[in-house]
């Protein structure tokens, strides 16, 4: 076993961490973190999320507190759009596709809108009443298994009154193509769409690349890579299982540019195989 580590630590170290001497230099971060947006404060602090206390939709028992937000007095219906409007944000992970969709929902917020963000139930790593950034950004949202049940858990009267509507970690929702065309072809709302184009493998992930071609605007991310400082597209899965969905932060995935992705795949295949017990018979 010792001699299997050791030759997983060589291949590591060779193919993923060259001479640091060739490391260029980091570009300028993409997406400040966002130190003054008065969403930061948690819920152990006195002081509640923007508009709480006076979010119209409080009164409806289905609605958890605090996940809509929005003016006392949303905008009327006069003044939405029509046909509402999808807006999609895409990339790796840790490329700040929450970050920047809490801070387009900020900006909603400011221009008078009502919000409400939704996510999937089937990511617990931050509780399931907040969308959180990996800084530990928070805004309230309903945790559902289908989009389909968010007017049904909103309640008739606010979905009614609500204009924007975000959705964090799409990727999960499956009916993500037909609530967003309900929503903002039929339902005259604004969609915000946040979630990862592609899996570890680099293949589809969800239905979030279905509704490109139904968005006013597609926004592509990008992280830095983890090992050299360069951009980072794609998401490289450190550990070795194999199922597409796998839900994890940092103790699973990172962000690596394209040279790191292709050695990085190099070298956990090199690990699978000396791994198998075929080919380490002691392990058996």
């Amino acid at each position: 076993m010792n001699s299997t580590r050791s030759i997983i630590s060589m291949a590591m170290r060779s193919r993923l961490f060259p001479n640091p001497s060739s490391f260029r230099s980091p570009p300028p971060q993409l997406l400040p973190s966002i130190q003054s947006s008065p969403l930061l404060t948690s819920r152990a602090q006195p002081s509640p999320p923007l508009c709480l206390a006076r979010s119209p939709f409080r009164s409806s028992s289905s609605c958890p507190a605090g996940a809509v937000l929005g003016a006392h007095d949303p905008l009327p219906m006069s003044s939405r759009s029509a046909s509402g409007e999808i807006h999609v944000i895409l990339g790796p992970m840790f490329a700040g596709k929450t970050t920047a969709l809490i801070r387009r929902m900020q900006d909603e917020v400011d221009c008078g809108r009502s919000v409400a963000m939704v996510k999937s139930d089937r990511d617990t790593r931050y509780g399931l009443d907040s969308v959180v950034t990996h800084d530990g950004v928070k805004m309230p949202c309903f945790a559902l298994s289908e989009l389909s049940s968010f007017q049904d858990k909103l309640g008739t009267e606010a979905y009614d009154k609500l204009n924007v509507i975000g959705i964090d970690e799409a990727q999960f929702f499956e009916d993500l193509y037909d609530f967003c065309c309900n929503a903002a072809d039929h339902d005259g709302k604004i969609v915000v769409v946040a979630g990862l184009d592609g899996d570890y493998l680099r293949r589809s992930f969800g239905s979030v690349l279905d509704v490109v071609p139904l968005a006013d605007s597609v926004t592509k991310l990008t992280a830095r890579c983890e090992i050299c400082g360069r951009r980072a597209f794609f998401t490289l899965r450190k550990a070795n299982e194999t199922q597409t969905e796998l839900i994890g932060g940092a103790d699973v995935y990172m962000p690596v540019c394209r040279q790191h992705y292709i050695d990085g795949q190099v070298v956990l295949e090199a690990t699978r195989t000396i791994l198998r017990p075929e080919f380490n018979p002691g392990s058996k």
